[in-house]
């Protein structure tokens, strides 16, 4: 399938619509603030052209900042489960800030035509419309389509893209190119800043630091490569914000985490070595047991219960083994 113009993506969009169909933008499982901005952004460009879609996702809102980022921008999002029985086979999906079969995000019942996304590709996948750069966040992205449309762009919506560019680029410190610079130029002048300010501050409630606790206690360093476990389930933003914690250490280089849950293993993993790529290293170390991928600098994985099992009585020291191994041989990083 011939990939298509964003133009023509609105025309089939609209198209399906009059024929009765509804449209979705849907975020990855567990959504952060830039999945979020980005489903958001996508929904207000479409209303510019009377598409109604609806924003959708599967797993939880389980952080501070992105409930009161719903709250406060009044963004309207639906699980998985709200929508079983109502989603139909032919209602297109715009997949955000993720990519199908990407390792983080279900596979919905509707067809997903288009792909936004700032992550390398994980698996070629055929769309309508696909957009796949890297770049610092995906709301940049959507940023960008206001601007080559001359779609006006209101003030929350604004507000939440720039939230979200800041977030995913740890405050412009990772993973920066020009288009993100670009971006936050033109959304500062648009944004409600008192209201940004907000959604910066308090961003943990108490019952956080329990991770961080157990993060601390459990941290191994091999070399410059910090292991830790929380061994209880967080959500899934918070082990993020634990990872990167992890590698402020000054003698942390690459940061791995994980939590462990009822379902299995989740994984964080963050790099400031150029030679360590963080997404192909949590790919190759759970490569046939379970999943990850991500950017350079900072990547996520999950291994299913089911598959822990077969490692044996000690399941937590053969994955380090794993990411050893692979970092000496594959990156020929001294650990």
């Amino acid at each position: 399938m011939a990939e298509h113009t964003l133009t023509e993506l609105i025309g089939m969009l609209k198209r399906k619509q009059d024929g009765g169909a509804q449209v979705y933008v849907q975020t990855h499982n567990f959504p952060d603030p830039d999945a979020i901005a980005s489903a958001f952004g996508m929904q207000k460009l479409l209303a510019h052209y009377d598409i109604r879609a609806g924003i959708c996702y599967h797993g939880k809102i389980d952080r501070v900042n992105t409930r009161k980022m719903l709250e406060l921008i009044g963004i309207e999002m639906r699980s998985k489960d709200e929508l079983d029985g109502i989603m139909k086979e032919t209602d297109p999906i715009i997949c955000v800030d993720s990519q199908k079969e990407g390792g983080n995000i279900l596979d919905l019942i509707g067809d997903e035509v288009a792909c936004v996304d700032h992550h390398p590709t994980v698996q070629e996948i055929e769309y309508f419309y696909k957009d796949v750069r890297i770049v610092g966040s995906c709301a940049t992205l959507i940023t960008e389509y206001f601007r080559t449309l001359e779609v006006p762009m209101d003030r929350p919506t604004a507000t939440a893209l720039l939230y979200g560019l800041k977030m995913d680029t740890m405050g412009f410190s990772r993973g920066v190119k020009e288009q993100d610079i670009d971006a936050f130029a033109f959304l500062y002048r648009l944004a409600d800043n008192d209201l940004l300010s907000r959604l910066e501050h308090n961003q943990m409630m108490f019952h956080d630091l329990g991770a961080y606790g157990a993060a601390i206690s459990e941290t191994e360093v091999y070399g410059k490569v910090g292991f830790s476990r929380i061994p209880f389930a967080c959500p899934e933003a918070l082990i993020a914000i634990a990872s990167d914690f992890l590698l402020s250490l000054d003698e942390v280089d690459v940061a791995i985490i994980y939590a462990i849950r009822e379902d299995g293993f989740k994984y964080s993993i963050r790099s400031e070595v150029r030679d360590v790529d963080a997404g192909r290293l949590v790919g190759r170390a759970l490569d046939g047991i379970g999943n990850g991928g991500g950017h350079a600098f900072m990547a996520g994985g999950f291994v299913p219960s089911e598959r822990l099992a077969e490692l044996g009585p000690d399941p937590d020291g053969v994955l380090r083994d794993r990411f050893l191994q692979v970092l000496k041989e594959e990156f020929h990083y001294e650990v």
